[in-house]
């Protein structure tokens, strides 16, 4: 990987999320498709468990430890792409039925969710490609902002699934 790779990785993600959200057309699938929003909060769940873990990994200087739960992070993040791809191809996005304060605090978000999903990608191939360099200066560089903005991504994640679930169908 270079990059270019990254570059073209991390700004086609977004482009092809945001066509698919506008596809009106749907696939049908299969029924089991209707349960992947429960799948991808566990994901969500559990990239944040394994953000943390590593992080603590990192500073107690257990790098091999670290480096197995940066890695099962991102290979959590790879699952929860194909599987949101797969539901929003096969199924149409739940409007959310709150009012008042809390469909501001849901809105709010769901939108900084979103921004800062697209905006992560690319700093997480970064940090990934410096890590497997063994350009650990860059990679240090890269995860202090890399680390606190998908940790908010993969918790928002889950407070949106949390707020948007009884809307369900």
């Amino acid at each position: 990987m270079n990059y270019k790779v990254i570059n073209i990785v991390s700004y086609l993600i977004p482009i092809v999320v945001a066509i698919l959200l506008g596809i009106r057309t749907k696939y049908y699938l299969g029924d089991w498709t209707r349960y992947l929003p429960h799948l991808n909060a566990v994901i969500n769940f559990l990239t944040a468990v394994f953000l943390f873990l590593g992080f603590i990994a990192v500073k107690n200087r257990k790098l091999e430890l670290h480096k197995k739960m940066m890695l099962s992070a991102f290979s959590l993040g790879s699952v929860f792409l194909v599987s949101y791809v797969i539901y929003h191809l096969s199924n149409s996005s739940t409007k959310f039925g709150g009012q008042g304060l809390v469909s501001f605090v849901y809105y709010f978000l769901l939108i900084t969710h979103i921004i800062l999903a697209a905006v992560v990608v690319k700093f997480v191939l970064m940090a990934l490609f410096y890590a497997f360099r063994a350009d650990f200066d860059s990679h240090k560089k890269v995860v202090k902002y890399t680390f606190p903005i998908w940790m908010y991504v993969s918790i928002s994640g889950v407070v949106v699934y949390l707020m948007i679930s009884p809307y369900y169908l």
